[in-house]
């Protein structure tokens, strides 16, 4: 890769590392629901009107949009809101690669690699370490191993979808996750919560959605699809697992989360498993996308 090329690579995965310290910020103020549909809202709308039509079928846009929007950032702020700290959560969510390979063999028919199942092995142990040390914010947990799983099924629609321009497809998944996000939002958190939110708007709020809505969700996959297209998965994919390590950091840097030898632990086996599997997809010469697939 060119040296500017992997300075977007770092940048757009120190983006999303960071991204787990604006949604602890963003959940300061909204509920979670809101604040997923209020994100996804904003990153459809007003860019829905200049990316032109999806150009992949329909279905796949409504299944990505339902399961990674709707069901997976649901997941993902519910457990933040619930206690789950910003920094593991970043680590935690990397169970997507297991559930990716989990769903890829059931509904793809892919035969994984022995490598890649050993490496996956090792991945979920690095999870179930962490797990570990959770004691009465397992529920947050699970939540999050919820939000991995239906981006590990995201990602095979994904897989299917095959969008050419991974930026007009994220425009067109984001609006079809805001109307269903917004009923419930409605539904579960009350009308009353959520006017509250919006009645205490302030810069502190302003600042958190447009982050996750414009600059992790828009800039960042505009950045990371730029990066696919010209390298190819199998050379851009092994960048992801920077995410996890620009969360940590950033965690403990913002918000002051402390990270614990069984956190460092965790997230070595993590990161070391996911790596070996992506290095074993890409001598077995499949697409290593399959594995991987990033973003926050």
């Amino acid at each position: 890769m060119r040296s500017r090329d992997i300075g977007i690579a770092v940048a757009v995965t120190a983006v999303w590392g960071f991204n787990f310290v604006v949604i602890e910020t963003g959940l300061d103020h909204f509920p979670p629901l809101l604040f997923n549909a209020l994100r996804f809202t904003l990153a459809a709308f007003p860019a829905l009107l200049f990316v032109g039509r999806p150009q992949v079928p329909w279905k796949w846009i409504v299944a990505v949009g339902l399961i990674l929007g709707v069901t997976k950032f649901s997941l993902l702020f519910a457990g933040m809101a619930a206690g789950m700290p910003a920094g593991l959560s970043s680590l935690v969510l990397q169970s997507q690669a297991v559930f990716t390979m989990g769903f890829a063999a059931l509904l793809l028919r892919e035969r994984p690699h022995p490598v890649q199942i050993g490496g996956l092995v090792l991945a979920a142990g690095g999870v179930a370490l962490v797990a570990t040390r959770m004691g009465t914010n397992l529920g947050a947990f699970l939540l999050l191993i919820g939000a991995g799983a239906a981006w590990g099924l995201s990602n095979v629609a994904t897989r299917k979808a095959s969008p050419p321009d991974t930026l007009r497809f994220m425009v067109w998944v984001s609006a079809v996750a805001s109307g269903p996000l917004i009923v419930l939002s409605l539904l579960v958190d009350g009308p009353s919560a959520g006017l509250s939110a919006l009645r205490a708007f302030d810069l502190e709020a302003l600042w958190a959605l447009t982050y996750v809505a414009l600059i992790s969700t828009l800039a960042g996959f505009a950045g990371w699809g730029f990066l696919l297209q010209r390298y190819g998965a199998g050379t851009v994919a092994p960048f992801s697992m920077l995410i996890p390590f620009f969360g940590m950091a950033s965690a403990a840097i913002f918000l002051g989360e402390r990270v614990h030898a069984i956190d460092v632990a965790g997230g070595v086996l993590v990161v070391g498993g996911i790596l070996l599997g992506l290095t074993a997809s890409r001598t077995a010469g499949r697409p290593a996308a399959a594995l991987v697939r990033v973003g926050a």
